[in-house]
């Protein structure tokens, strides 16, 4: 448990001539629960993205679980890793996006069972026990049969977190879940991904605009402002106690 479950050393990310990440240093503990905020631009979906192999670094390395996620040995030095790599390490990773992304032609059932039958290899009947458990565990047990076409936005975004849990994930990354949802749907988003932390087994990290959730929920708070982890720390010291003159500007935005 003193290892962290995820290491980013010396990060950088630039697309084009523009620096997004500069030099992110980070460690994430097994089980920790971390938010990540700041203004738009600072770089925070894209720390998740590369996380998610959906961007690669510029420099630097990440590691997941002990394993260089975009690097691999090859006869005894480190080289770009390859598909098959990058496809093992990830298999550890979870993520839910903003927009859902369901197959709107499967039933909600289906986009659950396709996964673990098509990545991992599990048999059917293995594949629907296992999304009928998390279909119910965040409260769509009655949706079976029902397509995305069927279902309010909330509903669908907890389609997407059970999609992402028949995986078993060591990992989980919420890229501003509510973000796209009407506002009287967003608590009840909210209101799984906090049971899912409380449950306690699985490393989060959270890109939130939603501050009292993560005062709430997030075990560490990350500040990030123009690509750097500008400031860090508890919820209370992040939202009660900090002098960094970046932070409380952007935290001013959201107090009432």
């Amino acid at each position: 448990m003193n290892e962290p479950m995820v290491k980013f050393k010396d990060v950088h990310k630039s697309f084009g001539d523009v620096e997004v990440l500069k030099g992110i240093n980070l460690d994430l503990m097994p089980a920790e629960k971390v938010a990540v905020i700041g203004p738009s631009g600072s770089g925070k979906t894209t720390i998740i993205r590369m996380l998610m192999t959906l961007e690669q670094p510029t420099s630097g390395s990440i590691i997941v679980d002990g394993e260089n996620l975009w690097q691999m040995e090859k006869s005894g030095r480190l080289v770009t890793a390859n598909e098959k790599h990058l496809r093992q390490v990830r298999g550890d990773i979870g993520m839910v996006f903003q927009h859902f992304n369901l197959f709107p032609h499967m039933t909600i059932l289906q986009n659950c069972m396709t996964a673990p039958i098509h990545v991992k290899q599990e048999n059917k009947a293995s594949a629907k026990a296992r999304a009928i458990e998390m279909l119910d565990k965040v409260g769509l047990g009655d949706k079976l049969d029902n397509y995305p076409s069927q279902i309010s936005g909330g509903q669908k975004q907890r389609v997407a977190m059970a999609r992402a849990l028949v995986m078993r994930p060591k990992i989980m990354l919420f890229d501003e879940v509510t973000s796209a949802l009407d506002p009287e749907l967003v608590e009840e988003v909210l209101e799984v991904i906090r049971d899912i932390a409380h449950e306690g087994r699985m490393t989060m990290v959270l890109v939130t605009h939603e501050m009292e959730f993560a005062r709430d929920i997030a075990d560490r708070v990350l500040f990030l402002d123009k690509g750097v982890i500008a400031e860090q720390g508890t919820p209370s010291e992040v939202f009660g106690h900090s002098e960094n003159e970046r932070l409380d500007s952007f935290l001013r935005r959201f107090r009432r």
